[in-house]
């Protein structure tokens, strides 16, 4: 009886990857970007970078007004009005820098704190309104075709935005407060193994750790109502139906969480939970043997001067004059 062509599983696996390789699957797409300004822009730019470099086009959408988020040759930048001039925004932005160096009773301090994040969180919120009312604006947006949106959730402008013009979603971000993560996702989230935020807990607690691991999210739940809660209302006024932020956050297709558990405890994640630790970290050129030398003689005067250190607001003074002391000998020593 005639057998028909046999091929070892070997060498058939090696011809499929081939094909694969050769095939070209990949094709170049569009990518909305809608940044969180500051050091999150930072870090989000070197990703937009690397689309643009394997093909990708990438749109940057962010207020006129801003920090840090300025035209690149690697990707467009649209911006849109809002109710305030670069001045004021600076004003505002900077206007507490001094307050940080200041010595107050911590309650004071705390609803101090409080003030400054939620006026923070209604110049966010109302840049977002300016952007979700702008009809023109979300017409080019459904009109342009775009693959996927790319946005850091710690603001939730951009999840809403890409839940309201019904794009793919990918989220970029270190960490979301009071477990919207876990929420978001639908991940299971065991407390007695999984140390919270800010507890200084490891992932071995005793019964009163497991009783503070619990609480301290319920503490912090005021703080994500404040920033959350009005994303959350202008949903529903944009899909005229109740949405909650868990709705918002569950539209994201992917989560590019940039940690690993080398450097945080172990976690339960779910299938589009990505680890993307380090992506931050970028190939530098060697210190010259000055830069080592004014990095050596810093920590040898801080070995000495955190002996007499009794407070957070002194060590961080401190470090503030050594990183200018190292960055100012290491500048010198490259001209």
């Amino acid at each position: 009886m005639a057998t028909g062509l046999q091929v070892p599983l070997p060498r058939l696996a090696t011809g499929l990857l081939l094909l694969l390789s050769v095939h070209p699957w990949a094709e170049s797409g569009k990518v909305l970007v809608l940044p969180t300004d500051g050091s999150h822009w930072l870090s989000m730019r070197e990703v937009v970078r690397e689309l643009h470099s394997r093909g990708h086009q990438a749109v940057v959408l962010t207020p006129e007004v801003n920090m840090h988020i300025k035209e690149e040759d690697f990707f467009t930048l649209t911006t849109y009005a809002v109710a305030w001039t670069q001045d004021e925004f600076n004003r505002f932005v900077l206007g507490h820098t001094q307050w940080f160096f200041e010595t107050e009773h911590f309650l004071k301090r705390f609803s101090r704190s409080m003030e400054i994040l939620k006026n923070m969180s209604l110049v966010v919120h109302r840049s977002c309104v300016e952007l979700l009312h702008n009809e023109t604006l979300i017409r080019h947006l459904n009109a342009a075709s775009f693959d996927v949106v790319l946005t850091d959730p710690v603001y939730l402008c951009g999840a809403v935005l890409a839940k309201y013009v019904s794009i793919p979603t990918v989220f970029f971000l270190r960490y979301i407060p009071c477990d919207l993560d876990f929420k978001g996702t639908q991940c299971p989230n065991p407390y007695s193994y999984i140390p919270k935020l800010l507890t200084t807990n490891s992932d071995h607690m005793t019964f009163l750790q497991r009783v503070k691991n619990m609480l301290y999210p319920l503490a912090l739940s005021y703080i994500c109502h404040a920033f959350s809660a009005p994303y959350a209302s202008l949903a529903s006024e944009l899909f005229q139906r109740e949405v909650s932020v868990v709705d918002i956050l569950s539209h994201a297709s992917v989560w590019l969480f940039r940690g690993d558990f080398v450097m945080d405890y172990p976690r339960p994640i779910m299938p589009n939970m990505v680890f993307i630790g380090g992506i931050n970290c970028a190939n530098r050129k060697p210190l010259s043997q000055v830069c080592i030398g004014a990095f050596m003689q810093s920590m040898f005067q801080a070995k000495h001067f955190l002996k007499n250190v009794f407070t957070y607001k002194c060590f961080y003074i401190y470090l503030s004059f050594q990183k200018f002391y190292f960055l100012f000998h290491c500048h010198n020593s490259l001209q």
